[in-house]
Parts: structure tokens; sequence; C-alpha cells
């Protein structure tokens, strides 16, 4: 079983920047990819930006130019910095692991609030 770790998340006013962290245990399996994904009330959860076991990355369009997945794997640690908030960023935001073999594993959350 994998688990993950949010944080980061916090009130930010739009223009500003925040830095998450997704923070994954170690894995007996390969983890395919980490995707961070954030919902609004009454919405369904949209993927934001996915970093794939060789590296590769893709964002979303809303977010692209703004947002930058990243990871260290020395700290099996992925991060989402965010650039040039918005207010329609306001979000909780989770992160998801794509394990083989084994299927996905969500974090708990972490809210992140984007003032106008």
């Amino acid at each position: 079983q994998v688990q993950l770790v949010e944080s980061g998340g916090g009130v930010v006013e739009a223009g500003g920047s925040l830095r998450l962290s997704c923070a994954a245990s170690r894995s007996a399996f390969r983890i395919n990819a980490i995707a961070w994904y954030r919902q609004t009330p009454g919405r369904q959860r949209e993927p934001v930006a996915v970093m794939h076991s060789l590296g590769s990355t893709t964002y979303a369009d809303a977010v692209k130019g703004r947002f930058t997945i990243s990871r260290d794997n020395a700290k099996n640690t992925v991060y989402l910095q965010m650039n040039s908030l918005k207010p329609e960023d306001t979000a909780v935001y989770y992160c998801k692991a794509d394990v083989a073999f084994r299927g996905d594993y969500w974090g708990q959350g972490t809210q992140v609030t984007v003032s106008s």
C-alpha cells in the first residue's frame, strides 16, 4: 500500500505563488505516475498535472505556463509549483499515485484558496 501526504496549501492573493508537496511512502511496486488533481464543491475532480515514471509531464490547458510539476527522487516527493494564481484555481488539491498491479492511491487533499 502506498501512502500519500500532501502539504503546502493555504490562502494567497491573486498573482501569488504556492508550492504543494506530495510525499509518498516507499512502494514495493513501480509507481507509473503521480498526478495532481483538484476539486471544487459540486464538480468532479479534474487532473491538473502528471509526472510519468520516465519524467515526462502533462498539464491541463488551464494551468499550462503557470504550474510546474517536479519530483525529488531522494525524498520520494512530487511538487506542484503554482505561479500567477487566479481565483479560479481555488480548490482542494489531491495527489494520486498510479501503482503497477495495485491501482490508484489518493492523498487526503490540501486546500488552496486564491483571493481576488
